[in-house]
């Protein structure tokens, strides 16, 4: 199934540099699925906990996220 969705520019790149290309709609749809799918957050939570190659990959992704922003000068407000 398709679905097509719209997003600002900053996301769309972010998504494409952070997630990868190919990679974009697993990433929505496991951040969806616990929301969506009749089953409750907390049932969600703990079903990926118990996933450790998902584990993994969200520490990674954290991991990275958080050397970008340290890496990025910061603003005076």
């Amino acid at each position: 199934m398709q679905l097509t969705i719209t997003a600002d520019a900053d996301v769309h790149g972010g998504l494409h540099t952070v997630i990868g290309r190919r990679k974009i709609s697993r990433f929505l749809t496991e951040l969806a699925r616990p929301r969506v799918v009749g089953r409750g957050l907390c049932a969600g939570y703990a079903a990926m906990a118990t996933d450790e190659a998902w584990e993994r990959e969200a520490n990674a992704w954290t991991e990275r996220l958080i050397s970008d922003i340290a890496d990025e000068p910061r603003r005076r407000r």
